[in-house]
């Protein structure tokens, strides 16, 4: 395999990591986790044992992904963010069977110092800003920003802010085209013409 583990990281027995994934300087991958190819987890990245991680996803320095977080292929998660596990902790309490499941769909972007609040579901191709407090669900290609995170707008797969009128929007860099119906921003696909008989 082609992965580039730095000697200082530690990746206990069992834990499985697909080709060509990096792990940085102070690294902690526990034996449950299963990594997909071509990721790259920064400098003191700590990830659980039940955590589930796609491929091409870059987490950065700081990040702790903990049990019972699954991330889909080619997220972002900007440094020093934060994904919780329990939601009402207590130091005299143990919860660990209250776990709330965290779901970070295709393609998302989680800012620097963000905090995901378990049990929420973060939509494909979503951007949450830097310093945002996630409490419930985010659609797809939705923009998301403050404290409680509250939806500001519509972002495109390149990263772009949507600028929708009457529904449709087309990215400012590619020219996709994205369409608002009932409340929801699709990414509107154009069906190749039928060969000619």
């Amino acid at each position: 395999m082609d992965q580039a583990i730095h000697p200082s990281a530690i990746i206990d027995a069992g834990a499985e990591l697909g080709a060509g994934t990096r792990v940085w300087h102070f690294a902690h991958v526990c034996a449950g986790a299963r990594i997909g190819a071509g990721c790259s987890l920064g400098q003191n990245v700590f990830i659980g044992n039940d955590v589930r991680i796609g491929d091409k996803v870059k987490i950065q320095n700081n990040v702790s992904v903990y049990d019972a977080v699954t991330i889909e292929d080619e997220v972002f998660c900007g440094p020093s963010m934060v994904f919780t596990n329990v939601y009402n902790p207590r130091a005299a309490l143990v919860r660990k069977d209250e776990y709330r499941p965290t779901l970070v769909r295709r393609g998302a972007t989680l800012g620097a110092n963000c905090t995901i609040v378990c049990g929420v579901t973060i939509g494909r191709y979503a951007f949450i800003a830097a310093g945002a407090v996630v409490n419930r669900d985010v659609p797809d290609f939705a923009l998301m920003a403050g404290v409680p995170a509250r939806q500001s707008g519509w972002i495109s797969r390149f990263g772009e802010r949507l600028a929708m009128v009457d529904g449709r929007a087309r990215c400012p860099h590619t020219g996709e085209l994205y369409l608002l119906q009932d409340g929801k921003c699709h990414l509107h696909h154009v069906r190749a013409a039928a060969p000619a008989a």
